[in-house]
Parts: structure tokens; C-alpha cells; sequence
């Protein structure tokens, strides 16, 4: 059974920065698209960065210039590396990937707080 299990949220002040790690487990054949969203208190789910097996990303508007997405193919993980925050980042951040483990599918993990105060 696959599983993505995040890493590296928490509680930061405005400017600071965090490294999130999402870890993908069990029998995989190939992972494709794996990327970072987001929910804050009270809001929809929304996309903060993709990045696709040969390295090509996306960004959200709000993540872009302060946020690198990045993967290590060799270890099945993403990472999330965040500067500059600002409260408004606050919410619970899920990794996401596109696995096949003999059939493709979308996996979540199961959401890690950060939390930026002011």
C-alpha cells in the first residue's frame, strides 16, 4: 500500500522559513507529478507548487520567488522548501503525487500544520 508521510511544519515568526519532506512508501512502479497544496482555516484547497519527474515546476502566484520545490527521484521524496513567510501562509500543507503501483493513482498525505505568526 502506498503512503506519502510529511515532515517540517510548525510554528514560525513572519520571515522565517521551513523545509517541508514528503516521503512516498510501499510498492511503487513510477511516480509522476508530485507536488504541495494547501488549506487554510475556513478555505479551499489550493495548489502552492508541482514538480514533474524530469524536474519542470509550477508555482502559485502567492509561492512564487519564496518557495522552491524540489524532489529526489532516487528516495521517492519532495520537498518543500518555504522563506519569507507571512501569516497568510498559514494553513495545513498536503503533499501530493502521482504513483503507479501497477495502476495510476493520486495519493495525499495526511497534512502537516504550519503555522506563521506576526
Amino acid at each position: 500500500q502506498v503512503q506519502l508521510v510529511e515532515s517540517g511544519g510548525g510554528l514560525v515568526q513572519a520571515g522565517g522559513s521551513l523545509r517541508l519532506s514528503c516521503a512516498a512508501s510501499g510498492i511503487i512502479f513510477s511516480i509522476n507529478t508530485m507536488g504541495w497544496y494547501r488549506q487554510a482555516l475556513g478555505k479551499q484547497r489550493e495548489l502552492v507548487a508541482t514538480i514533474s519527474r524530469g524536474g519542470s515546476t509550477n508555482y502559485a502566484d502567492s509561492a512564487k520567488g519564496r518557495f522552491t520545490i524540489s524532489r529526489d527521484n532516487a528516495k521517492n521524496t519532495v520537498y518543500l522548501q518555504m522563506y519569507s513567510l507571512k501569516p497568510e501562509d498559514t494553513a495545513v500543507y498536503y503533499c501530493y503525487a502521482h504513483i503507479s503501483d501497477s495502476v495510476w493513482r493520486d495519493y495525499w498525505g495526511q497534512g502537516t500544520q504550519v503555522t506563521v505568526s506576526s
